[in-house]
């Protein structure tokens, strides 16, 4: 009586081959993240990868959120993207509330 037949012998002992190949890959085999995350963090400097640390939100060579919401925040003097906590609600440069909301309020007082 045979256990295993010959295609599940062949088909274990390639996925025993193959777990052997990817244990060969340490830490210390290249920066984290694939090729191609590691070209998207350079080619749109964000660190999508892990390479790239210094390109993270919040790092003073990426602030905050996205170009398209800190471009909204310079126009509309909001803090969408979160790089301009100055212009949040509530503060003295922008209180809360919009400004049709506080003119209604000035005009009903």
């Amino acid at each position: 009586m045979q256990m295993f037949s010959k295609q599940t012998l062949r088909g274990s002992l390639a996925a025993l081959a193959l777990v052997g190949l990817a244990a060969c890959g340490g830490p210390d085999r290249g920066p984290p993240g694939t090729e191609a995350t590691r070209a998207l963090d350079r080619a749109a400097g964000t660190n999508t990868s892990g390479a790239y640390p210094a390109q993270s939100d919040g790092m003073p060579a990426n602030p905050p959120g996205t170009e398209a919401t800190r471009a909204l925040d310079r126009a509309a003097g909001t803090n969408t993207s979160g790089a301009y906590p100055a212009q949040s609600d509530g503060t003295p440069a922008n209180p809360r509330g919009t400004a049709a909301g506080r003119a209604v309020n000035r005009a009903t007082r």
